[in-house]
């Protein structure tokens, strides 16, 4: 599978799982109609799908040129991280318009998102690797 093939792949199945999790929770937490709910889910995703493309690009350029490589659980960890805090940063003022509450608001429904997610981040990305294969960038070299 080619790297770009790969991370549309991995970017799409990603949100395709977080939509349907995230659109009834925040029907529920927020007292809101699904179908607006669903909509915010769409509308996170697809921004989240952009930043998943974009960020898996950069981190994958930066591991190609580590000295080691593999996936250590700190490489996951500091994977997780970089994704979630980006989105972060993005998607707080989203939710606050959208949901019409404070920005400080958005950013504690965000905190238990991220909660979620950072963890769901390391977990569907090691199910992915181990159903897919590493990337190239991880990969380890043969010797010939």
């Amino acid at each position: 599978m080619t790297p770009k093939t790969r991370r549309v792949l991995q970017a799409v199945l990603y949100e395709a799982f977080a939509i349907a999790f995230v659109g009834p929770v925040l029907s529920v937490a927020f007292d809101k109609p699904p179908m607006s709910t669903v909509g915010l889910a769409l509308i996170l995703s697809g921004i989240a799908l952009g930043w998943n493309y974009v960020f898996n690009a950069l981190f994958e350029r930066w591991e190609s040129r580590q000295s080691r490589r593999g996936r250590s659980f700190a490489r996951r960890l500091a994977h997780g991280i970089g994704f979630e805090g980006g989105l972060a940063v993005i998607l707080i003022p989203v939710m606050a318009v959208w949901l019409d509450i404070s920005a400080l608001k958005a950013f504690l429904a965000n905190l238990g998102l991220l909660a979620f997610f950072f963890i769901y981040a390391i977990a569907f990305t090691w199910a992915f690797d181990r159903m897919f294969g590493l990337p190239e960038s991880a990969a380890k070299h043969r010797e010939a």
